[in-house]
């Protein structure tokens, strides 16, 4: 040993054994790496918008847009004006583009009004962006004529699947299943050939491939016309705003679409204050069903937002009936975001509720900028005239637009829910990772 100590290779070996050992050792009880904290999604400028607007005839297409560097397109057409409006010719959807500075916060919607015979009333809807899925809540096909307007403005083809919940439960069949829509095209789709005898459902229209634009137009068979706007998809908790004051039925329809039951807890947040409303505290909805709910008294005529607590996650609207007409409101994210509205009619309001403690928020219309405070767990009602664009300036705030007209035989109305804006997005941070390509 001692020869083998006194060669100096031998004690060169011995020492790069001993501090392989030690590092072994240290290798071996080193702490676990701390991973580096999850950066939050980015919130970036909107550049680029594709919007889709179903086109019955004698509907009118209005676009509000910021000024600035980009282009707007109504359907091919260049707009220069930030602030337009047209009749659409024929049955085809129109494709609305932005892009640039231009595409941040610009909005369309459509909008008929019919003062005679069995269409009577105001009807709306936001032109919306292709997605993989949109969720509906409405009359169902034996109360109304209900038609589900399909539309690919892609370059590839659509396959979806239409889902349907009735009061009695998922709608069994293969009628809604492996719809093609080819690139470009768009299907009009009578909701009576999957459930004919509905008298309320959720419609859940899901893409196996691509996207579609979905929206739904509904006549009650006892008068009353309008769009149903997208529903929030299933949460534990919804909040229904844009709830008009006045008089008619207040009725909330709630779908269960999972495989529990669910009890849900209703509050409504009106002018008057938050209260749980008596004998309609709680709903019970069974598992793969719709409830409806008629909070017609408990309401009392007052604009408000309703606050769902579900155990299991719901989908949620209401319909608003007068004596003449009928709109249709539905769960709704918090303007987070900001919203905008497009539109030109007259006599329109903004119902904003602010759930939880005071909010605020800036109101601007063609005419003036104003900034509006919303007292706690309360319901504002602000007079507006034309397109107006909603920015929050701090608590948590939704809100709803609602346009009313008076007619001999009744009042027409419509509601279209301040949805997310176009002007901010979301932006997931994302992390190399060579783990994705590994086998």
């Amino acid at each position: 040993m001692k020869r083998f100590v006194e060669n100096r290779f031998g004690l060169m070996l011995l020492v790069l054994v001993a501090l392989g050992a030690l590092y072994g050792v240290a290798f071996l009880t080193r702490p676990a790496p701390t991973p580096p904290p999850a950066k939050a999604p980015q919130k970036v400028v909107v550049e680029s918008v594709m919007a889709v607007c179903p086109a019955p005839r004698g509907a009118e297409v209005s676009v509000l847009s910021e000024p600035g560097a980009g282009q707007v397109t109504v359907g091919g057409k260049a707009v220069a004006e930030p602030s337009w409006r047209s009749a659409i010719k024929g049955d085809e959807p129109v494709v609305v583009t932005g892009t640039g500075a231009r595409a941040s916060g610009l909005e369309a919607s459509i909008g008929t009004r019919v003062t005679k015979g069995r269409s009577r009333g105001l009807a709306g809807v936001r032109c919306t962006e292709p997605a993989g899925s949109t969720w509906l809540v409405g009359p169902g096909p034996s109360a109304a004529d209900v038609e589900l307007h399909l539309t690919n403005a892609d370059a590839s083809p659509a396959l979806a699947d239409v889902n349907v919940y009735s009061a009695e439960g998922p709608v069994i069949g293969d009628a809604g299943r492996g719809i093609t829509i080819k690139p470009g095209a768009h299907l009009v789709l009578d909701l009576k050939t999957i459930a004919p005898s509905a008298t309320v459902a959720a419609v859940e229209v899901t893409t196996i491939s691509g996207r579609l634009a979905v929206a739904a137009r509904t006549e009650l068979d006892a008068g009353g016309v309008d769009w149903l706007p997208a529903a929030l998809p299933p949460a534990t908790r919804v909040v229904v705003p844009g709830i008009p004051s006045g008089e008619g039925r207040r009725e909330l329809l709630v779908a269960a679409p999972g495989a529990e039951d669910a009890r849900v807890q209703v509050r409504a947040v009106s002018t008057d204050g938050s209260y749980a409303m008596k004998g309609r505290e709680t709903i019970d909805v069974p598992a793969g069903s719709v409830a409806v709910a008629d909070l017609t008294k408990g309401l009392d005529g007052h604009a408000a937002a309703l606050v769902l607590t579900s155990d299991v996650p719901v989908v949620a609207g209401m319909a608003v009936s007068t004596s003449a007409d009928v709109a249709f409101t539905a769960g709704t994210p918090a303007l987070d975001l900001g919203s905008a509205a497009a539109g030109d009619r007259r006599g329109s309001s903004l119902v904003l509720s602010a759930v939880g403690g005071p909010g605020r928020v800036r109101v601007r219309t063609t005419r003036e900028t104003t900034t509006v405070d919303v007292p706690a767990a309360r319901t504002k009602v602000v007079k507006v005239s034309g397109g107006v664009v909603v920015t929050p300036v701090s608590g948590e705030v939704y809100g709803g637009r609602v346009t009313r007209e008076r007619v001999k035989g009744g009042e027409l109305i419509t509601v279209s829910t301040l949805s997310p804006g176009r002007t901010w997005t979301m932006l997931p941070t994302f992390t190399a990772d060579p783990a994705v390509i590994l086998p």
